[in-house]
């Protein structure tokens, strides 16, 4: 399950580094952060089947016309994802999770959705299942978060990145909610690195095989080794990323950059793979 000691070592690095060069940039990295709450949205959204684009969703979020074919629920998926996201980026900074900040994110997520199911778990008689797995069954459903938050506050021995995934995979596992478990699972993810002083990441859809991998691995085997290997690779892109804006230096995009090395883009997302 744990994350190689070669990927440790180099977030390591980058955290350092991170936190050396983010003194006094506060506004800085909350434009940085501003910036990908579109593709944050997107991404998240389409993982769950959204039909939005990343250009609809971002005119939604900036309040622009878009057709009137666009779905009214999806309309408001993004919209109220981008507050959550927005929310816990102060919210973390103030207590560590809890059952009721988790209750709170979903009302509004879910607000103007489904009012029936939004800031609650599911109850009885209430059952989901995803593909062939069936979440447990409402009544354990406040006990088994609750142990899933002890078992996360007191494990003070397992990398971060891998202590994360668990928690990540548990909570969709339990699936607690009749809606937005994906989307939440996610946000969890988020407030967890920002309360360890990390940058929010985005896990994309086009790596949505991968990512869904690790849950049928946890299933199986009980290891969390591919969602730990995809919390850190984009924890990784985002420190990168961050560093560059930090020290000022000119980004550019990834074509332009394989062709001043004489290479291939190809070439250099096969180097980059660990």
């Amino acid at each position: 399950m744990a994350t190689p000691q070669f990927t440790k070592d180099r977030i390591k690095i980058l955290k350092e580094e991170y936190d050396r060069l983010r003194i006094g940039k506060e506004s800085l990295l909350k434009i940085i952060d501003e910036a990908e709450i579109a593709e944050s949205v997107y991404n998240s959204n389409a993982i769950e089947n959204s039909t939005l684009t990343l250009a609809e969703t971002e005119k939604i979020l900036l309040e622009l016309e878009v057709s009137h074919d666009l779905s009214l629920r999806e309309v408001f998926e993004a919209k109220n994802l981008a507050s959550v996201i927005e929310y816990i980026r102060t919210k973390s900074q103030e207590e560590d999770l809890t059952e009721e900040i988790i209750l709170f994110l979903h009302k509004m997520l879910i607000e103007n959705i489904d009012t029936s199911i939004s800031g609650r778990f599911r109850k009885k008689h209430e059952y989901v299942r995803v593909g062939t797995h069936i979440a447990p069954a409402p009544e354990h459903i406040r006990l088994m978060i609750e142990e899933a938050l002890v078992s996360y506050s007191s494990d003070h021995e397992t990398y971060f990145a891998d202590k994360i995934a668990k928690f990540h995979l548990y909570f969709e596992t339990i699936h607690p909610f009749n809606d937005g478990n994906g989307r939440i699972g996610r946000v969890i993810i988020n407030y967890q690195l920002h309360r360890l002083g990390f940058p929010g990441i985005i896990i994309r859809d086009k790596e949505k095989k991968l990512y869904y991998h690790g849950f049928q691995e946890y299933r199986d085997n009980k290891t969390a080794k591919t969602a730990g290997k995809v919390i850190a690779l984009a924890l990784t892109e985002a420190l990168h990323k961050r560093l560059v804006y930090l020290k000022g230096d000119t980004v550019i995009n990834l074509t332009e950059y394989a062709k001043n090395l004489g290479k291939s883009t190809s070439a250099i997302l096969n180097a980059a793979k660990p």
